[in-house]
């Protein structure tokens, strides 16, 4: 399994726009086949970043989320209520 951690700092006076628009990113996400779970966190240190914390099953699945009509339609949305653009960063859970 991969997971993937996306980082977003929320502009100033965008956050309901934010969540309101990340609603239907992380509902469709979840309905995926190959989704193990898809999150939206706040940060504790700073209230206008936030991170997506997702597992997929394998990279087909992510490359099939990264292709879906919700997800292209909406993380341009999304991004241009963000101050800057952070890649997403994937992990490999490690069986110790």
């Amino acid at each position: 399994m991969i997971k993937i951690v996306a980082k977003k700092r929320v502009r100033p006076g965008k956050m309901e726009e934010f969540l309101s628009t990340a609603r239907e990113l992380v509902e469709k996400s979840r309905a995926e086949e190959g989704n193990v779970f898809y999150t939206l966190n706040r940060s504790l240190q700073e209230e206008n970043v936030l991170a997506y914390v997702e597992c997929w099953k394998d990279r087909a699945a992510i490359a099939a989320h990264n292709e879906a009509e919700h997800f292209k339609r909406l993380v341009p949305v999304l991004n241009a209520m963000c101050e800057e653009a952070v890649l997403p960063e994937l992990y490999e859970e490690l069986d110790l």
